[in-house]
This record gives C-alpha cells, sequence and structure tokens, in this order.
C-alpha cells in the first residue's frame, strides 16, 4: 500500500510534469528556487549553509516540510565552498571569510589584466578545451593546485575529487530523503551554460569577453564552436536519467545590452541553439533560467521545437512572453524578488494573481520569484505567494479559458556546429593513444577499453564541473 508521502509525491510529480509540457495540471506548480531564504527560516546563517552542505540540506527539508510547494531544488545554496576551499579556488567570496557570515557568496569577476585566459590564449582552448583547462586555467584558478608545495598541490587536486564525489552523491541522497520525508519533487537535474557565458564567466571575464568580440570575433567563434559539444555532452551526463526533471541552464550575460544583437545572432545563439536541440534529441528538456531582460530574444527561443524548453521569467516582458512563446513552451517566475524583499503580503498576493491571469489560464505555467531566493525575503511574503498560488491557482482558473492554440512540432534546425574534434567530449586521454603505451594485449582488448573510457569520464567530468557547477 502506498504511504501518505510517496501518495503526495506522485501527485505533486504528475501536477509538475504535467505543466512542463504545456499542458492544465490540478493546480498551478510551486516551485521556487529558495537558496540562502531556507536558512533564514530555519535559523542558520549563510556561512553555516554554504560552508556545510548537510545544514543547507537540514534547511531545504525543512522549507519543504512546512510549505506546501510541489518542486524545490535539493540544495540551491549549490557551491559548497568546503570543495571550493580544497581546491582554493579564487573566484568565490566566502561567508565567514571574504565577506559578513550572513552574507551569501559571491562570485568575484577578474581584474581585466588578470583574466584566467589571456587574448592569445584562444588557439589552445579551441585545439583541446579539456587540455586547456587542466593544464593552464585550473592553475591559475586554484591557489593550491598552483601551490610551490608539490605535497599540497597533489594533495588539493585529489581532496577536490574526492570532495566532489561525497557531495554529488549525498546531492542523491537529498533527492531521496525529499521524496521520503516530505513528498517533494527535486525540480532539476544536470547543468548548461552557454559557450559565450563560460568565456564571459570563467575564461576572459565579461570585459575582456566585450573586447575580444570586437577585436577578434572570429576567434570567439572557434571557441565557441570547440566548447558546444563538450558542453552539451556534460549537460547529458548529469541530466535525469529517468527524464522527468529539466536540465538547468543558467543564463548570465549573452544578450542585449551586454552583447550586441549581432553577436547573439552570429555567436550565442548560433552555438548554443544546436546544443539545445541536441539535448532534446535525447528527450530532455532545458529550463531557461534566463536572468536579466531578455524580450528582443524571444523570437529566437520560439525558433526551438515545441516543449524542448521551460523558459523562467526575470525582467522579460510577460506580455510579450505570452504572445510569442507561451504557446509552444511552459513558462516559470515573474514574481519580483524585490516584492518579497520589500513588499507585504497583500500586495504579493495580487501580484500573483495578475501573473497567473496572464501567463497560466490554459495551464503550462510553474509559480515562482524571478530569480534565487535568498535571506532578503521576507517569510510572510513567502508564504503569501504560496498560499495565494494554491487559492487562485486550481484549475480552471477564472470565468473562460483561453483557447489553446495547436502547434505542430519544428523540425529542427539545419544549422549545425561543423567541427572537428581533436578529442571528443567525454574523453581526456583517448583509449588509441593509451595502447600504444601498453604491450601486446591477449584476450579480450574492448573490456580494456570499456573500463579506461568510464574511469577517463570520472577525469572529464571533473574538470568540467569544476567549470560550470563551482
Amino acid at each position: 500500500m502506498i504511504d501518505e508521502k510517496e501518495y503526495i509525491y506522485q501527485e505533486r510529480l504528475k501536477r509538475y510534469l504535467t505543466a512542463m509540457r504545456n499542458e492544465m495540471p490540478d493546480y498551478v506548480p510551486i516551485r521556487p528556487f529558495v537558496a540562502e531564504f531556507t536558512a533564514k527560516y530555519a535559523g542558520y546563517t549563510c556561512q553555516e549553509v554554504t560552508h556545510d552542505y548537510r545544514f543547507a540540506f537540514d534547511t531545504a527539508i525543512k522549507c519543504a516540510r512546512d510549505f506546501d510547494w510541489d518542486a524545490i531544488v535539493p540544495n540551491m545554496v549549490y557551491v559548497w565552498t568546503g570543495l571550493t576551499q580544497a581546491l582554493g579556488l579564487k573566484y568565490y567570496a566566502t561567508p565567514g571569510i571574504d565577506i559578513p557570515p550572513d552574507k551569501p557568496f559571491q562570485y568575484l569577476e577578474p581584474p581585466e589584466n588578470k583574466a584566467f585566459m589571456g587574448a592569445d590564449e584562444y588557439g589552445m582552448l579551441i585545439d583541446d578545451p579539456t587540455s586547456f583547462l587542466y593544464n593552464v586555467w585550473l592553475p591559475r584558478v586554484s591557489s593550491e593546485i598552483a601551490h610551490s608545495s608539490p605535497y599540497r598541490s597533489r594533495l588539493a587536486l585529489v581532496k577536490g575529487a574526492m570532495a566532489m564525489n561525497e557531495y554529488f552523491n549525498a546531492l542523491s541522497l537529498q533527492v531521496e530523503r525529499m521524496r521520503r520525508e516530505t513528498g517533494t519533487v527535486s525540480a532539476i537535474a544536470g547543468i548548461l551554460k552557454a559557450p559565450l557565458d563560460i568565456i564571459a564567466d570563467k575564461l576572459r571575464g565579461y570585459i575582456g569577453l566585450a573586447k575580444d568580440l570586437h577585436r577578434r570575433p572570429e576567434r570567439v567563434l572557434e571557441a565557441c564552436e570547440a566548447l558546444a559539444p563538450h558542453l552539451a555532452r556534460v549537460a547529458l551526463m548529469t541530466a535525469d536519467p529517468g527524464k522527468k526533471a529539466p536540465i538547468g541552464f543558467w543564463m548570465h550575460r549573452s544578450y542585449m545590452p551586454f552583447i550586441s544583437m549581432d553577436h547573439f545572432n552570429r555567436i550565442h545563439w548560433y552555438t548554443l541553439k544546436p546544443i539545445i536541440e541536441e539535448i532534446w534529441s535525447h528527450g530532455h528538456q532545458v529550463l531557461f533560467y534566463a536572468e536579466g531582460d531578455w524580450t528582443p530574444h524571444l523570437h529566437s527561443f520560439a525558433e526551438l521545437p515545441e516543449g524542448s524548453i521551460i523558459f523562467h521569467v526575470d525582467k522579460t516582458d510577460i506580455d510579450e512572453v505570452r504572445t510569442k512563446i507561451k504557446g509552444k513552451f511552459c513558462v516559470s517566475g515573474g514574481i519580483p524578488n524585490w516584492l518579497l524583499s520589500f513588499g507585504t503580503p497583500s500586495e504579493v498576493r495580487h501580484y500573483c494573481r495578475k501573473v497567473i491571469d496572464k501567463l497560466a489560464l490554459d495551464g503550462g505555467y510553474i509559480m515562482d520569484a524571478s530569480a534565487i531566493i535568498q535571506n532578503d525575503a521576507k517569510v510572510e511574503n513567502v508564504k503569501a505567494l504560496t498560499e495565494s498560488t494554491r487559492i487562485y491557482g486550481k484549475y480552471p482558473i477564472g470565468q473562460t479559458q483561453e483557447e489553446k492554440t495547436a502547434t505542430g512540432r519544428e523540425e529542427k534546425s539545419d544549422v549545425k556546429i561543423q567541427l572537428k574534434l581533436k578529442i571528443r567530449p567525454s574523453v581526456c586521454i583517448p583509449w588509441e593513444e593509451k595502447r600504444k603505451e601498453l604491450p601486446q594485449i591477449s584476450g579480450n582488448e574492448d573490456v580494456f577499453r570499456k573500463v579506461w573510457e568510464e574511469v577517463e569520464a570520472l577525469g572529464y567530468l571533473f574538470i568540467w564541473q569544476v567549470l560550470l557547477s563551482f
């Protein structure tokens, strides 16, 4: 006999999946990306939940138990600074060390003259991105890897790899704990970032990239083409095997006015669109967590296959979202974070109803704040968001239902990135290269190759996860 929590879980999972398919569930699903808010609610500091992921797990469970939410991220305070300190990563401000203990962790933008990749190093990145990350990038971003003591350097690499393994294994157990103890669904699985965002975030810095787009745009394009197959591969390697939770795609500054429309079309979208299509061809949706205002680019997103993405609204115009992409894709978000921090419960309820009326009448909408909810949000306002959505978000909503436009599934774009990779994604040292170092093999060579490539994938995934997740 199914227990109560499992029954609730299955009910919530059905609701969440139905909305993501752009269809109409029984209620508007609630999927808040609650980060340091969980610490505030449970009585912890930002320092505690950032540096000890076990505290973060407990606070997420407490919120899931106390609030009527359908899905959450197992730990939205995602960066575990125990791991980043083991590696000595330079681009973090850690609560309690670099910033006060009650402030969320911060990414630090490197000065232009100390970017982690030089303007003259595009060739090395393009030739073999994984090798570049290990040989050039990692020693520059890690004070421990670059330590003068070989002992410290080697120890840091082992500690970092083992810490990552521990953390991701613990995240898997957290997903099961959410299901078993609270009946709550895991909101996302896997990670994706756009090639151009990777260059801006972790390699050249935004200022360096902005100058490169004008001084050497062809090199930037070549680098994005070289990164694209690897980013697609990592997304698929880390995705939900059950193909239920969407892959989280964190969208940063590759939109107007941070880059021009020409650079968006010729470089960013040209190299991103095939990634999304490749992921969709394997049956995985991608959550476009569109931080900022992406209104000028909605027509580009509308080119994607129907149902392939969920579009998250931060500052993008919701009327334009409804007009240009709502017929093809599920939409989430749209409740301003400033309102949760400075508004009243009455104002939050009013705004939730407004967004539901605009985006949820015919289904395909998931309630969430515009951006990640941190510790400045008022508890009473998050409660108001939850309660008002349950009351007003019951289907059918309002007196009439808008007729849903029938749209056929689009064919995939003919635009493909044709690239002769020196080494294919998921591999660091190809078997063919290793094989030359071995004496004659008797018996079944395939078993040696299979295990070699499986272990290779672990080394490959480690460096790409450092780049993407930490």
